[in-house]
């Protein structure tokens, strides 16, 4: 299941078919479920888009289905659609990390504004991953002595101290660092440094 949509999961089929000409009046591509578990069936790990989902329904609630996602690493935002009555629990799944909940009787445009927050929140996390996935990519490339290199070159050091470092000549040293560069399609140090940094706290070797 791929492209980014949000998906209705509601027992109520008038809930559903509301919501989903709600959504496709304000040019959101959506699509229904009667059940948790005829969504579970279909979801995967790179389900991306938002998750409308009801706390209660026979079977499978909206809550399990929740954590089963949760479970199998699926993170496309989930908005709850909660009674009076179910606001303690959709605090809890707020907590546990779910992107929002909505008490009915809802607001329809304040429910749409969530939705699309929710997906461009999701698109940003994609567009990230993907990025992450790509300069980890980059990163495999380099040789152990480019790595070597590369992390004395993050550290601001010169050629030289780099060379006398590792034992190595500084015109190798220069050799690397162009290797780096190239391998890396950045410019300078400076660039290295500010495209390794969408790493944040892990590791560059």
């Amino acid at each position: 299941m791929s492209g980014a949509a949000t998906h209705i999961v509601d027992d109520d089929p008038a809930v559903r078919d509301a919501l989903q000409w709600l959504l496709q009046s304000r040019g959101v591509p959506s699509r229904t479920w009667k059940s948790a578990a005829e969504f579970l069936r279909f979801a995967s790990g790179d389900l991306c888009g938002c998750l409308l989902l009801d706390v209660r329904m026979p079977g499978m609630s909206g809550i399990e289905l929740f954590d089963r996602l949760r479970a199998q690493h699926c993170r496309v935002p989930v908005i709850f659609l909660t009674g009076h009555g179910d606001v303690p629990m959709a605090v809890q799944a707020l907590k546990d990390g779910a992107f929002d909940f909505i008490e009915k009787p809802y607001d329809d445009n304040a429910l749409v504004d969530k939705v699309l927050a929710a997906i461009d929140q999701d698109s940003k996390r994609s567009i990230r991953e993907n990025s992450v996935r790509l300069l980890e990519q980059k990163l495999a490339q380099l040789t152990q002595r480019e790595q070597e290199v590369m992390q004395r070159i993050l550290a601001g050091k010169l050629n030289k101290v780099i060379a006398d470092e590792l034992g190595i000549a500084m015109r190798t040293v220069e050799v690397h660092r162009s290797h780096i560069f190239e391998k890396m399609r950045v410019r300078s140090a400076v660039e290295l440094s500010q495209v390794l940094a969408i790493l944040g706290d892990k590791p560059v070797s």
